[in-house]
């Protein structure tokens, strides 16, 4: 049977919610434990936080986040040396291109809640976790009340307030704000029922409902200081630069790219936290370095995203004083087809939609270079324990997983579609058509995993007939936010580009729908949506619209897989390798990394233990 029937068969499987509800029931009348029912629930597909929320909407409370914090004070800890090679540029989490901006934003600002490394939701700024129970869920899933934790106060000393979330709604809605976030906010309404309370409201029933105000993208601003800078003035507001949050640490310094300095906040509002007295962000250098200096040297005490080659990393952890750690989530390193012209500038605009590719606007040209890809010598050679070859872009328990895709590399195969769609090896063996050279672009952020991918693509495309131009750009010019940028990620002035998709919420909404066609990035809304290749497509967006509302969770699960399905099935995008997150720890430092977040999401939980 074809992949393409094996899909329409699956999402046309009946509904299941009547047997859903009677599952349900039992875990409430204690017949049928927690456990079992969401074990039972990742067997049809889903996520384990994802079935969570399922038992929160059909009346059972969700279980609440345990921290193994165990320091009994506040503070006494010392410094804590992080080392980001890749340096946050900017500190404003509506404007977090790249996790690294994302995880600096994050050393002083606060969600209400974050997801935790077993997909619990873990409460920071808010008192409780929404329930049927505690009226915070609404029985038909269109609306969530948060309650805000009392006396928690900006680093300014001025309160926390529902004013401040409903202000950060409004912010990000707003196109000319041209946030990140803008595609978490702008289909919701937030209220403020009292100073302590808002509400959520969704036009249909909403599954997922903890998504604004959760997670990295869920950061909290003060309305105080960002309330003259909202719109069009959002880029000129000096506290970008200058955070002042919730956080268990005070912003004391920045350097962008470079240096971000903090100390302790004695009115944090959790108890006995934070451990450490000051913190320390350095950026700069690469990854093998920093794995180096926390692991082999010991002169930090923890390094993000350390995405080295595994034969390096076994290396520095023979007799070093660190260790690498490694975080399951749906992270992909993945290879974007650009499907407009990045050559022709349309009213100002290159890359415009208004363009098409001479190569990759034609399926058989995107299939040509999906064979091009050895997954299989890049998982090998490069990622080792820490990467997975795959065809799937969303990708997390094995149950999830898309079956329906598969991937193949056939230069013999990619160079008859080629040949096949008009492209014929001239004099010097390069493809040409109509008198143009097939020669492409390729680029990606400096990064060594990154380059060494580069080369064995660019191997398999000579062999091919197609000329392969390789481009580096420095990590924080590639995912920086800066609209006046050439070389930035989503501005996408070339003709292929690698990155990852990092710090993804359990549930696959943000992952899967950043490609819908209301998030391609433009000059409009200043290069700020995530649809990097500039897919549109009626059927997919049809898909995420569904998928969206969908409140039976098993026809919810098996659109997500027709939307990753369709993803593979265009060739719009590459997905390479799936993930761990990799980072590196001094062995005498405890901490709570989630896979479904940024590094920095459960900071104030992190501790020093002897060893």
């Amino acid at each position: 049977m074809s992949p393409t029937l094996l899909r329409r068969q699956f999402v046309s499987a009946p509904p299941a919610w009547p047997q859903l509800q009677s599952m349900i029931d039992e875990v409430k009348d204690g017949d049928l434990d927690r456990r079992t029912f969401i074990r039972r629930m990742i067997g049809l597909g889903l996520t384990a936080p994802m079935a969570a929320q399922v038992l929160a909407l059909g009346g059972v409370a969700m279980a609440q986040s345990i921290s193994p914090y165990k320091p009994t004070k506040r503070g006494g800890g010392g410094p804590l040396k992080l080392l980001w090679w890749q340096g946050p540029t900017l500190l404003n989490p509506h404007f977090g291109v790249g996790t690294k901006d994302q995880d600096g934003s994050r050393l002083f600002y606060e969600p209400l809640a974050s997801w935790d490394p077993e997909g619990n939701l873990s409460l920071i700024l808010a008192a409780e976790i929404p329930s049927i129970q505690n009226g915070g869920l609404s029985p038909d899933g269109k609306s969530v009340t948060w309650k805000l934790k009392p006396g928690v106060k900006w680093h300014d000393g001025k309160p926390f307030t529902a004013d401040d979330v409903v202000f950060n709604w409004q912010y990000a809605k707003d196109p000319a704000t041209a946030a990140v976030t803008i595609a978490i906010f702008r289909d919701i309404t937030v209220e403020k029922v009292e100073d302590l309370t808002v509400r959520i409201l969704f036009d249909k029933p909403t599954p997922f409902w903890a998504n604004a105000f959760v997670g990295p993208y869920g950061a909290i601003i003060p309305k105080h200081l960002f309330a003259n800078y909202a719109g069009v003035q959002s880029r000129e507001a000096p506290n970008n630069l200058k955070p002042v949050g919730t956080g268990p640490y005070k912003f004391v310094e920045f350097k962008p790219g470079d240096l971000i300095r903090g100390e302790l906040n004695s009115d944090y509002h959790m108890p006995n936290r934070p451990y450490f007295d000051s913190i320390e962000m350095k950026g700069g250098g690469d990854a093998v370095s920093a794995a180096r200096a926390v692991i082999q040297t010991g002169e930090y005490d923890y390094a993000s995203n350390i995405q080295v080659e595994d034969e390096v990393l076994l290396r520095l952890e023979k007799g070093g004083t660190g260790k690498t750690i490694y975080a399951v989530g749906a992270d992909i390193e993945t290879i974007f087809l650009n499907l407009s012209d990045p050559n022709t500038e349309v009213d100002g605009e290159r890359s415009s939609l208004k363009t098409k590719h001479p190569l990759f606007s034609d399926p058989a040209g995107r299939k040509a270079l999906s064979m091009l890809v050895d997954r299989d010598a890049v998982q090998k050679v490069i990622y080792g324990r820490a990467g997975r070859a795959t065809a799937n872009f969303f990708n997390g328990l094995p149950q999830f997983v898309s079956k329906n895709t598969s991937w193949e590399f056939n230069i013999e195969k990619a160079a008859k579609l080629l040949g096949e769609a008009g492209w014929k090896p001239g004099v010097d063996s390069i493809r040409e058509k109509d008198g143009k050279k097939l020669k492409l672009i390729f680029q990606t952020s400096i990064n060594g995993p990154r380059q060494k991918t580069q080369a064995i693509v660019k191997q398999a495309c000579q062999k091919a007939g197609i000329d392969v131009e390789l481009k580096s750009v420095v990590a924080s010019v590639f995912f920086s936010s800066d609209a006046a940028n050439p070389d930035t990620m989503n501005k996408f002035y070339a003709d292929i580009e690698m990155s990852a998709f990092l710090g993804s919420p359990p549930d696959p909404d943000r992952f899967l729908s950043s490609f819908h066609s209301r998030n391609i990035p433009s000059k409009e809304n200043k290069w700020q949506g995530f649809n990097l290749p500039r897919y549109a497509s009626q059927e997919y967006d049809a898909t995420i619209d569904a998928a969206k509302v969908e409140i039976d969770p098993v026809k919810r699960a098996s659109l997500y897989i027709k939307a990753n399905d369709l993803l593979w099935q265009d060739a719009v995008l590459i997905p390479v390798i799936h993930r761990l997150k990799v980072a590196a720890s001094s062995n005498s430092l405890r901490v709570v990394v989630s896979g479904w977040g940024t590094d920095t999401d459960h900071l104030q939980d992190w501790y020093r233990e002897a060893t």
